[in-house]
């Protein structure tokens, strides 16, 4: 079973996170970002990924230093539980709409983290601030090693927007983590 742990404390945070890549969908989200908690239960949810997150953070200065460093853990969690990437899919997208929005992810599980992120907007729910979605998505692809394209093609409500965005990259990440056969999908032979 690919499942495991990751702890990270700083002056900033306290994270601890475990995933199950092959689960049912299940999530115990604590991150004390109410907003952010309802887009990781979804994450978890549309990913069928087994999920806990628990974060303490300097919340009282603002959600940035939790929800970048939540990406951080996952995506070094997520680097480890894949091991050598024996088997698995590697490359995956998902197109996700969530009522007038629609948002698309493209993943390569490659040793090469990159991330191009097109959904620049301003708008604030609740207390989130929606900046900060890159910020999870660039420390997510950068720690987890992968390359990650993605685009909130078009939407009118910022919620709906980062919703439909959660739910396209879950889709997508599912898939490429499948087991598919028992060799390393790269010419070179390894993915690092």
């Amino acid at each position: 079973m690919r499942s495991g742990k990751e702890i990270r404390k700083t002056k900033e945070t306290d994270i601890a996170v475990e995933w199950n890549l092959d689960g049912a969908g299940k999530y115990d989200i604590d991150t004390g970002v109410g907003f952010f908690d309802h887009m990781l239960e979804l994450f978890a949810c549309h990913g069928k990924f087994d999920l806990t997150v628990k974060c303490r953070g300097d919340t009282r200065v603002d959600g940035h230093h939790s929800i970048e460093d939540i990406g951080i853990v996952l995506g070094k969690l997520l680097y480890k539980l894949l091991g050598d990437k024996k088997g698995i899919a590697r490359y995956a997208s998902s197109c996700i709409p969530m009522d007038e929005s629609l948002a698309r992810s493209v993943i390569d599980i490659s040793g090469r983290p990159f991330l191009v992120f097109n959904g620049l907007f301003k708008d604030k729910i609740g207390d989130f601030d929606t900046e900060l979605v890159e910020e999870f998505f660039r420390a997510f692809a950068t720690y987890g090693m992968f390359t990650l394209h993605l685009e909130i093609l078009y939407g009118q409500n910022a919620h709906h927007k980062v919703e439909a965005a959660f739910k396209s990259f879950a889709r997508a990440l599912f898939a490429a983590v499948q087991l598919t056969g028992d060799a390393v999908l790269s010419s070179k032979g390894i993915i690092e």
